[in-house]
């Protein structure tokens, strides 16, 4: 399994490359905590979300719904397993933190189910208005939110603690001699 997700292993990490990329990572956090979201990703995060309704069409009412937030979470998703498999770690951290980071932006959403406030670029329903109202959990958005914004903070916690690891446990400076 190993070799089939980096067969040509992991490259090293710099101090210099674990400190800048570890600095930008902690910076969007602070940002995010501020703001609730990092807005260059959220934009980005937001095309991907409506192209994945669109990728998603042929399936039925509910996983169209559903499919705007797999889009958002697939792309970055799929870019770290082609980094992975490349080998590239600042890449796959970059990426990972990406993806950790759109669980943010999906708990802003279903926080907003009942109240419907945040601007919506088409219709005037939510998509979590719809699934949560479907499944029976619209008194519920908060707390599942909370938990969907839990995880996005651990996971971008957990990635910028993996680039450190990596930096500990693979240095640049030990393989270049």
């Amino acid at each position: 399994m190993r070799a089939l997700l980096f067969p040509n292993g992991l490259e090293p990490v710099s101090r210099s490359a674990a400190l800048g990329v570890g600095a930008v990572f902690a910076g969007l956090m602070i940002a995010a905590a501020r703001v609730g979201g990092i807005p260059i990703l959220d934009l980005a995060n937001l095309m991907f979300h409506e192209a994945g309704h669109r990728v998603f069409g042929w399936a039925s009412y509910y996983t169209v719904l559903l499919g705007g937030t797999y889009g958002q979470l697939l792309v970055p998703l799929i870019c770290t397993f082609i980094f992975l498999r490349r080998g590239e770690t600042i890449a796959v951290a970059v990426c990972g933190f990406w993806f950790f980071e759109n669980f943010l932006n999906i708990a802003s959403y279903m926080a907003d189910a009942r109240r419907s406030e945040q601007p919506l670029v088409g219709g005037d329903e939510s998509d979590w208005a719809i699934l949560f109202n479907h499944w029976g959990v619209l008194h519920q958005d908060l707390a599942i939110a909370a938990w969907v914004r839990s995880i996005g903070w651990i996971g971008m916690l957990a990635t910028l603690g993996w680039l450190a690891w990596m930096h500990v446990t693979r240095p640049a400076e030990s393989r270049s001699r």
